[in-house]
């Protein structure tokens, strides 16, 4: 059963609708219809039209991230698998990999960390040379301060060279 305020706001539509001439009614009804039309598409109808267009290229996306997260934890398991690599073999591998980047790159080794000053370093050259460095000379990050300008990243990184682990 409906609450009185109910029935008395249903009576008075009613009493005002049927007051109204056949040509408001007409109006007030397509108005009505086109209200209830354009709230089925934005509620209902465009989010999912808009689901089914974009799902494929999520997940297209998805799958390259998930390949990519595959082949680091690959990665990962293998450089956890590795054999050591000595302080000496380690430190050579680092000023090999440093070396190869020529003057925007200096280093400076000591006992069992290096830092290298970077200067305008692109940031495919210092993906390259950290993937590199992890890979060779076992070393690894340890505190990274860069900052990125017009010519590159520039800053020091310090490495902690032995197994890595």
């Amino acid at each position: 059963m409906l609450p009185a305020t109910w029935v008395a706001l249903h009576h008075t539509l009613t009493t005002r609708w049927l007051a109204l001439a056949p040509r408001e009614r007409t109006w007030i009804a397509a108005a009505c219809i086109a209200v209830g039309a354009f709230l089925l598409w934005s509620l209902a109808i465009q989010p999912a039209w808009r689901t089914t267009r974009d799902a494929p290229a999520q997940i297209d996306r998805l799958g390259a991230q998930l390949q990519t997260m595959q082949r680091l934890a690959a990665e990962a398991a293998e450089l956890r698998n590795a054999p050591p690599v000595s302080a000496p073999q380690a430190g050579a591998a680092l000023q090999a990999a440093t070396q190869r980047l020529g003057s925007r790159a200096q280093i400076v080794l000591q006992g069992d960390r290096a830092t290298v000053t970077l200067k305008g370093l692109s940031g495919d050259d210092l993906l390259n040379w950290l993937a590199e460095v992890r890979s060779t000379a076992r070393a690894r990050a340890t505190d990274v301060q860069l900052a990125r300008d017009a010519q590159g990243y520039t800053g020091t990184v310090v490495l902690s060279l032995g197994s890595g682990r």
